[in-house]
């Protein structure tokens, strides 16, 4: 099969339009934006669109990759993963050129245009594609795409930078101290102190790292610097934040048609049900059979409920995020609501909350899918 015929056809007038799906990615979490886009691919509507999946391999390199396949579902002993090849896929576009689609280019190769790109479809799961940095690529390739753009991705991804305008935005959050990478190396101690002053437990996290990778959950001093280290493997940025008391709930976000207000869904909650797992780990969510389970619509008063979706709504625009976004809180026995965080590009796993909590209120999975990708063609590109 050739590079052309993997791809698809150039682009004829009154052509499907074409999708991109990207996935993989840099991070840690390539796995797990492997195991997202085999969602996509599976159930994305072929009759209304075509479909290009590009694969970026943690070296960074974009490659054209099989469509809807096996080699990318997750099992409890083999991670999926994008391998390099011969062949570098590159996006290519200019503002005001009707034009942007992939070229492929080979060493001792003339490059091969592979078709017209309408929409991206980004399921990038953190650093190199969730936090801003692909978003930042589309726009000045001119390119449409799916969900947040650079900024709002950008303080979506980053625990500390978020909780700072949600604070600004009135939202409450817990409280958490962040510790940045020169803080770290230039006196340890302070950063410790200033931590473990929160109180037990404590919840020590990569500032910007996602699907729970790097997370420790820590009872005692002596432990506080190991679960530092520990984070600090995923970014040399932490954030640590207070133990808070209740129930975890999550709301997904669906951007409204034009000027209408942000949509949300009913919300859920996720109880974890192994008795291995301290917290809903990155075990939890992706690996473990019935590690942990979703009550959707989640057991709330009514007026907790309106306001969970109040509040979701309000983050969603706080940083200004497109396309879709998963909000969490938690609900404590006082009857408070505490946000803990945005994720604008949340998990499409069969497992995952974003999709299923969206099912449970009404909107199924492939017009999920269907519902973002037009969001995104009547979206202009640049300043919006």
């Amino acid at each position: 099969m050739t590079l052309t015929e993997s791809a698809g056809a150039p682009a004829q007038p009154g052509r499907k339009p074409r999708v991109a799906v990207l996935f993989g990615g840099r991070s840690s979490e390539h796995a797990v934006s492997c195991v997202t886009a085999e969602g996509v691919l599976g159930a994305i509507d072929r009759d209304k669109y075509d479909v290009v999946p590009v694969g970026i391999a943690k070296n960074g390199q974009w490659v054209l990759v099989q469509d809807h396949d096996e080699q990318w579902t997750l099992s409890a002993s083999s991670l999926p993963e994008v391998r390099p090849a011969d062949a570098t896929v590159a996006l290519t576009g200019v503002a005001g050129n009707s034009h942007r689609g992939l070229v492929a280019t080979a060493p001792n190769r003339v490059p091969e245009e592979l078709g017209e790109v309408d929409v991206v479809f980004p399921l990038l799961h953190g650093p190199f594609g969730e936090d801003g940095t692909v978003q930042g690529l589309l726009e000045l390739a001119d390119v449409r795409y799916v969900g947040a753009g650079v900024l709002a991705s950008a303080v979506g991804m980053d625990k500390h930078y978020m909780k700072v305008v949600f604070e600004s935005a009135g939202l409450k959050v817990g409280p958490y101290v962040a510790i940045t990478d020169r803080e770290w190396l230039k006196d340890k101690e302070a950063a410790l102190e200033r931590s473990a002053a929160l109180g037990w437990p404590l919840f020590v996290k990569p500032a910007r790292a996602g699907s729970s990778m790097g997370i420790s959950k820590v009872d005692r001093l002596e432990d506080l610097e190991t679960a530092i280290l520990a984070a600090r493997e995923h970014d040399p940025k932490v954030v640590v934040e207070a133990g808070i008391v209740g129930r975890e709930i999550e709301c997904a976000v669906l951007q409204g048609r034009g000027c209408a207000d942000p949509r949300t869904s009913m919300p859920g909650e996720i109880v974890v049900t192994a008795n291995d797992h301290a917290f809903y780990d990155f075990y939890a969510k992706y690996v473990g059979d019935n590690a942990a389970a979703l009550s959707c619509p989640a057991e709330l008063p009514d007026d907790v409920t309106a306001r969970v979706r109040e509040l979701a709504a309000a983050a969603f625009e706080a940083v200004g995020a497109e396309g879709l976004s998963r909000v969490d809180f938690f609900y404590t026995p006082d009857g408070e609501l505490i946000i803990n965080e945005i994720n604008t590009m949340p998990g499409f796993t069969p497992k995952s909350m974003y999709p299923q909590m969206w099912a449970a209120s009404g909107l199924q999975y492939p017009d999920l899918i269907d519902e973002l990708i037009q969001l995104a063609l009547t979206r202009r590109t640049g300043l919006r």
